[in-house]
């Protein structure tokens, strides 16, 4: 039983931290009580149930490790989360929306997209679909205009694919969020290059409120956040 577990704040709704020494915990509160689907540790405090949050494992988690000034993501949120893999990362993403909000998450590879399944059967607020990110009129009859889009995609066209989503499927004033993996744009060039050259990119379509690079935890990964103009 933990006391000491506390919401980060306005900008990190539904993310709690805790400290033990010079060390950070993650957590969000686990929406299926009971129920680990990837073997996070789970932690109870003031009668609720926390889901560890690892930044090792997520993106998202790793940029809020980072300091990263804000993720736009917030309770009753609708997302549109582009490369939902097997699942990690969108389930806590169900966990900080909550029951007002929803996930519409989105593979291109049936296997993933079998996975994630059995964790909307439990969650609600998730919905799976195998479709082409790259394709985002493909799936024009299977979600809305959405409050929030999270991309992690290992394309050469990211920054392309992010930003045809938004065009089609962000609320004005929504917010964004690319998971940008270099080495999948240019392996030829250095990730830094490849950074500015996606920021460059993102700056005509878009604004680019905040961003960070993500070692320790990912490698020659950045994070833009972006708000539709």
């Amino acid at each position: 039983m933990m006391k000491d577990i506390k919401e980060i704040g306005s900008k990190f709704q539904a993310i709690f931290e805790i400290w033990k020494g010079k060390r950070r915990f993650l957590y969000t509160e686990n929406l299926t009580p009971g129920t680990s689907f990837f073997d996070e540790i789970l932690v109870k405090s003031e009668g609720k149930e926390f889901r560890e949050f690892n930044p090792s494992r997520s993106k998202l988690a790793s940029s809020v490790m980072n300091q990263i000034s804000q993720i736009g993501l917030k309770r009753g949120d609708v997302v549109l989360y582009l490369g939902c893999s097997h699942g990690y990362t969108p389930s806590f993403v169900s966990d900080i929306v909550g029951m007002d909000g929803f996930v519409f998450a989105i593979d291109i590879a049936p296997r993933v997209v079998r996975d994630i399944v059995f964790i909307c059967q439990k969650r609600r607020n998730m919905t799976a679909i195998l479709a082409d990110a790259n394709q985002p009129e493909s799936y024009a009859d299977k979600v809305c205009q959405v409050d929030f889009i999270y991309q992690d995609i290992a394309q050469k066209n990211q920054a392309e694919i992010f930003l045809k989503n938004c065009n089609l499927y962000l609320k004005e004033g929504g917010f964004g969020f690319l998971a940008l993996k270099a080495r999948s744009v240019d392996i030829t060039k250095k990730p830094g290059q490849v950074f500015n050259e996606v920021r460059a990119l993102l700056d005509k379509g878009i604004t680019v409120v905040d961003s960070r690079k993500l070692e320790p935890f990912q490698k020659d990964h950045c994070v833009f956040v972006c708000k539709k103009k």
